[in-house]
């Protein structure tokens, strides 16, 4: 394995998905069920871990996390790992971290390797903030003295010194992962395997941690970040890999490998979205029914002048009555990030109830507001703090031009993913005490 500090060859990985509960009529059935369970459990213990090779393709209760998954890193790169939720992301990097083992293929790895892939990974609860600092740096072969020389600035960079002596147990998941996250990063492995856990901290905190990957690409480590943030697979990968179904689809500079999996996101471009009937997304309380982005004149349209008024409608079938239902609409770059959130009915009343019927809301978005980019509308149902309806996802894309000379400066002298029309006033002032206090 010559200049690769990771190689993946042929990998596969396969599980069998465990048996439903079946229900009893009878209070007879269920002591019977009772006595019987051990046995029963053992057996479909041994089922789920055993697979007939001639029937393993055909079988429905076999899925293929990973499928003749092939690629090589070299020392230094820094690889994203892009793909819809189910795709194998998660599951390549617990392969690589040797947490399971693949069914077929075999992983060579050149070097350390420290991943992040859920909260507080690698942490016993049991052990303080300290001890698992020591914990993991032993785990990863490094010297008393080398963690020695790291300590503080490990415990700097989370932000939990006042804590460091408390049992992790104890600890909320915002600090568990910045500890986690400060550990990994800051322990010196050749490898750095990186899922999207940073979600879990604050703003200032995915900010930081974004930097530190860099510094750590720089240094030339190895990274592999798992993300569903666009723009920071753009900003920190020199490469991006699309996992779809288990299976490699597309190994490419980031932006190109960005715009496959976008373009494969079945997003529709044409202004107007619908369903087949019996097709719907939705849930047995709720039914999406249709999405359109128009005109000031009405009509459906992708392509947008800055200063024309967007509407916005979705279409809905409420089936059965529903408390303190939301509607929520999410406005998105390509890249995933977020321009703003609005909701059908921001001042909820708790304990609200809609009745069942057809309903269609309708959201405008004024002139003179959007900048010249393209926008992907995103689309959601919930009851807050209680229950999703229909998961949010992005349904269609629109693009907003400007074509207007009536400004003096280049357009991308307007960056950003809004470019309000403010108004300014300006006036000379004669008598600069106003300005200054000078006593």
């Amino acid at each position: 394995m010559e200049d690769l500090a990771i190689k993946v060859e042929n990998l596969s990985k396969r599980y069998r998905i465990g048996l439903q509960e079946k229900a009893h009529d009878s209070l007879v059935e269920a002591v019977i069920d009772w006595v019987g369970r051990p046995i029963r459990n053992f057996r479909q213990l041994r089922q789920l871990t055993q697979f007939e090779n001639n029937k393993v393709g055909s079988r429905e209760d076999v899925i293929w996390a990973l499928k003749d998954v092939s690629l090589e890193v070299k020392p230094g790169e820094v690889v994203g790992v892009i793909g819809r939720n189910g795709a194998g992301k998660s599951t390549l990097l617990k392969v690589l971290s040797k947490i399971t083992y693949p069914t077929s293929g075999y992983v060579e790895l050149q070097g350390r390797v420290s991943s992040l892939l859920e909260v507080g990974t690698g942490f016993h609860p049991e052990l303080t903030g300290r001890e698992n600092i020591y914990l993991n740096g032993t785990i990863l072969g490094m010297t008393k003295s080398e963690i020695d020389e790291k300590f503080d600035e490990i415990v700097d960079f989370s932000g939990v010194r006042k804590f460091i002596d408390t049992p992790v147990k104890r600890y909320s998941s915002g600090m568990r992962v910045r500890l986690a996250f400060s550990v990994a990063a800051h322990l010196e492995p050749e490898i750095l395997l990186v899922d999207e856990v940073l979600s879990v901290g604050d703003a200032a905190f995915q900010q930081k941690s974004l930097g530190k990957m860099e510094e750590v690409s720089q240094q030339g480590r190895t990274v592999l970040f798992v993300s569903h943030n666009m723009g920071a697979v753009r900003s920190l990968c020199s490469r991006a890999i699309l996992l779809e179904g288990g299976n490699l689809v597309k190994d490419d500079l980031p932006d190109n490998t960005i715009n496959t999996y976008l373009h494969n996101n079945e997003v529709s471009s044409v202004g107007r979205i619908r369903w087949p009937k019996g097709n719907h997304p939705g849930s047995k309380e709720v039914d999406l029914l249709g999405i359109d982005v128009l005109s000031e004149d009405g009509e459906p349209k992708s392509n947008f002048h800055i200063d024309e008024r967007i509407t916005i409608r979705v279409h809905y079938h409420i089936k059965q009555e529903i408390k303190n239902l939301r509607l929520y609409l999410r406005l998105r770059t390509t890249l995933g990030e977020t321009v703003f959130t609005t909701f059908e009915d921001s001042s909820i009343i708790e304990g609200k109830t809609i009745t069942k019927g057809y309903f269609t809301a309708i959201c405008e978005i004024p002139s003179n507001l959007l900048n010249d980019i393209t926008y992907m509308v995103y689309v959601g149902f919930d009851s807050p703090k209680h229950k999703v309806f229909i998961s949010g996802k992005d349904y269609l894309e629109f693009r907003v031009i400007d074509t207007s000379d009536r400004y003096r400066y280049s357009k991308s002298a307007f960056d950003g993913h809004i470019r309000p029309d403010l108004n300014w006033q300006v006036k000379q002032v004669t008598d600069k005490s106003c300005i200054l206090n000078d006593s």
